[in-house]
């Protein structure tokens, strides 16, 4: 699955706050699992559609792209769900999955990931108390927003290379000739990421503040 990048649009949608579109997010996502019905997915999903296509103002192909990047999960869920339960759970549970994926891709194609990263490290702030740095979580979460679309475009670059060179292997083995070279890129920009984040000192843990005693309090010798 790949994450929509943001698009630029001077739509009502782009000027929310990231902290309103990502509690709506939630919001939308605890819905769904409280209202356990095809009826209320669907209204969902064209709701959903609806803020990403008229409101943001995006582009057809950016909430299309999502979709056809779940549609074996999809497909998967509904023919599971169709043999195990019955034919409306199954529609259900793939109206459900498809809702999230496409409001997740309308929430992050309205939002810049500086903004989406603050949010996060505002909601993190609180778990210095117990050790943890909000600003190293801001940016494992915004590296990762930022690589999801690297992989898939390394992905496609291995497919093409392939196809240039005459094979073009199907189903298991398709999948094994770009797993193999892509888990070697992979592995290589990690490491090249590693260094450059030791370089500039990101693993480094800051010095305690000290704190400045009031000349008042201080004893005269």
């Amino acid at each position: 699955m790949t994450l929509a990048l943001y698009v630029p649009r001077a739509g009502v949608v782009h000027r929310l706050p990231a902290g309103v579109k990502l509690l709506a997010l939630a919001v939308l996502a605890a819905a769904l699992f409280v209202l356990p019905t095809p009826t209320a997915a669907g209204a969902a999903l064209l709701g959903t559609l609806a803020v990403g296509l008229v409101l943001a103002r995006l582009p057809v192909a950016v909430l299309a792209r999502q979709a056809w990047a779940v549609r074996w999960w999809l497909l998967a869920l509904f023919v599971v769900h169709a043999l195990t339960t019955d034919l409306r759970t199954g529609t259900h549970v793939a109206l459900r999955l498809l809702t999230l994926v496409l409001a997740a891709a309308v929430v992050t194609a309205t939002t810049r990931v500086s903004e989406m990263v603050a949010v996060v490290e505002w909601l993190c702030a609180p778990l210095r108390l117990v050790g943890v740095r909000p600003a190293r979580v801001g940016l494992a979460i915004a590296m990762a927003l930022r690589f999801i679309p690297v992989l898939v475009e390394r992905a496609d670059r291995i497919r093409e290379a392939q196809a240039a060179r005459g094979g073009s292997p199907r189903g298991v083995r398709a999948l094994r000739a770009t797993v193999a070279p892509l888990l070697v890129q992979v592995l290589q920009m990690a490491h090249d990421v590693s260094e450059a984040l030791d370089a500039r000192g990101a693993d480094d843990v800051p010095p305690p503040r000290r704190r400045r005693r009031s000349p008042a309090l201080e004893v005269p010798r």
